[in-house]
C-alpha cells in the first residue's frame, strides 16, 4: 500500500544549499520539506573547508574575473546572518576565524605588493605589518609578506547544526533507492513515491505502508553530486552535472597552531599552493585540513604518496613547524557543479528549472545565499502556498522516516 501526503515543496539534499534553501522558504511561508538519504552535510558541505570568500583568490592570474566580481559581495551579507541581522539568523553558529590571510615567500615580495596595490584590488585587501603578524606567522623562521582578504571561515558543523535546528521537524531521511517520480497530465512535477523508512536498518517503519508518496508543486534537487541521478530519475532533459575532483589531506596533532591562509607560489595560478583551514576534532585535538593545489594535482595519487607531499610542502613554507608523530588522512571528494558547455568551472550559483523540477547548484559555499535568491524568485510567480504550516504532514511523516542526523567531519568518522 501506499501512503498519501502533500506539501509545497519538496528539497532534496542536505548539504548546506538544501538547509539554506529549507530556511529560506519556511521562513516565507511555503510548506517545505527536505529529504536526505545520509547524513547532513556528509559529502561536499563537510569536505568544504568553511570559507567564506570575496573571490581575491580567483584574481590571482593577474586580473579581476567573472567570478571575482560575482563573489565579492557575499561575505558581507554572511557576516550580517552571523550577526543576527541578516536573512537567516547564525548569531549562534561558530566563527572559525574573522581573518584570513594569503602568504607567499620572501622570494615573491614584489611581485605581490605590485599585485595587491593595483587599481582594481586596491581598497580590498591590507598588507599586514610583520609586529602585526597573527601568533602563528609571528613565529615565522623565514621572510615572507602577508596579506589580510575580506574573507573569514566557519565551523561548518556548527552551521549545519543551527540551520537544521531552525526546522528540524521538517527534515527526514529517507531511502534513496526506488524513488519514483510522477508527472501530471501535462507533464509537469506531481508526486514522488519513496521506502517507507530509510530500509538501512532504521527502527522506523510504516506498519500499514510500504511506500510513500508525497504531492507537491515543485521538486527542487540539491543534492551536489546526487543531482544526477535524481535528474536522470525525473526526466528532466536539460541540465546534467559535472564533477571536479579532489584528493584532500587532513593533520592532526597536539599544540598545531592556527592558521587560516592561502599560501602563493611563483606562477600566481587561479589555485593556490596550499589553503590552510583549522579546526577542533571530536578529541580537543587541533585539525589543519589542506586544500588548494595540493587537493587539485593529488587526484588519483596513492593516500601515502599524496601525505610525502604534504609533508615536503609545509616543510618548505612553514620550516618552524614540527609535524613529527602526527596522525594524517586523505579522503577523495566530487565536486558538483552544473554542466558547462567548455567544461570550465561556473561563475556563479546556477539553478535550472523544468516541468516544476530544479536542479541547482551553488557552485561555492558562499555563494549559498545567492542559489537560494534565484530560486524564491522563480518560485514567487508559480508556486500557491498551501494554508497553514503543513503540522499535519509533517506529523504523519515523522512516524514514517527518522530524523537525519548530522554527520562528521572525516577526521571524526
Amino acid at each position: 500500500m501506499t501512503a498519501s501526503h502533500s506539501t509545497d515543496i519538496v528539497v532534496f539534499g542536505g548539504g548546506i544549499a538544501g538547509l539554506w534553501l529549507l530556511n529560506r522558504l519556511r521562513d516565507e511561508g511555503y510548506n517545505a520539506i527536505l529529504l536526505e538519504a545520509d547524513g547532513l552535510g556528509a559529502a561536499q558541505t563537510l569536505a568544504s573547508q568553511g570559507i567564506i570568500h570575496g573571490g581575491l583568490k580567483y584574481a590571482l592570474g593577474g586580473s579581476v574575473t567573472d567570478a571575482a566580481n560575482t563573489i565579492a559581495a557575499l561575505p558581507a551579507r554572511w557576516r550580517a546572518c552571523f550577526d543576527g541581522t541578516g536573512e537567516i539568523d547564525l548569531s549562534s553558529c561558530e566563527v572559525l576565524s574573522e581573518r584570513y590571510y594569503m602568504w607567499s615567500s620572501a622570494s615573491y615580495r614584489s611581485k605581490i605588493k605590485a599585485f595587491f596595490g593595483s587599481k582594481s584590488l586596491q581598497g580590498r585587501v591590507q598588507a599586514v605589518p610583520r609586529d602585526e603578524f597573527p601568533p602563528f606567522f609571528a613565529e615565522a623562521t623565514v621572510e615572507g609578506s602577508l596579506y589580510a582578504l575580506p574573507d573569514f571561515a566557519v565551523d561548518t558543523p556548527s552551521l549545519l547544526s543551527v540551520l537544521r535546528a531552525r526546522y528540524e521537524a521538517s527534515i527526514f531521511k529517507v531511502d534513496p533507492r526506488d524513488i519514483r517520480f510522477t508527472r501530471d497530465a501535462s507533464g509537469c512535477a506531481s508526486s514522488v513515491t519513496l521506502r517507507a523508512g530509510t530500509g538501512i536498518g532504521e527502527a522506523v517503519r510504516d506498519a500499514e505502508n510500504d511506500t510513500v508518496s508525497i504531492d507537491a508543486q515543485r521538486m527542487i534537487f540539491c543534492a551536489g553530486k546526487g543531482n544526477q541521478t535524481l535528474i536522470d530519475a525525473a526526466g528532466m532533459r536539460k541540465p546534467a552535472s559535472q564533477l571536479r575532483p579532489l584528493n584532500m589531506v587532513w593533520v592532526k596533532k597536539a599544540g598545531l597552531g592556527s592558521v587560516f591562509a592561502h599560501c602563493i607560489g611563483e606562477d600566481f595560478s587561479l589555485t593556490p599552493k596550499l589553503t590552510v583551514t583549522t579546526h577542533t576534532a571530536d578529541d580537543g585535538m587541533p585539525v589543519w585540513y589542506l586544500g588548494g593545489e595540493l587537493a587539485e594535482s593529488g587526484v588519483g595519487v596513492p593516500d601515502d604518496e599524496l601525505i610525502e607531499r604534504a609533508k615536503r610542502l609545509i616543510a618548505d613554507l612553514f620550516p618552524w613547524v614540527d609535524l613529527s608523530g602526527a596522525q594524517w588522512g586523505c579522503f577523495a571528494i566530487d565536486r558538483a557543479e552544473a554542466k558547462m558547455a567548455d567544461g570550465s568551472r561556473p561563475d556563479g550559483a546556477l539553478f535550472i528549472a523544468e516541468d516544476g523540477y530544479i536542479a541547482a547548484w551553488p557552485t561555492k559555499l558562499t555563494l549559498t545565499p545567492a542559489l537560494a535568491d534565484g530560486v524564491l524568485a522563480e518560485l514567487a510567480a508559480s508556486v500557491t502556498k498551501q494554508a497553514g504550516d503543513g503540522t499535519p504532514t509533517l506529523d504523519a511523516l515523522a512516524q514514517i522516516f527518522p530524523k537525519a542526523t548530522l554527520a562528521k567531519a572525516h577526521w571524526d568518522r
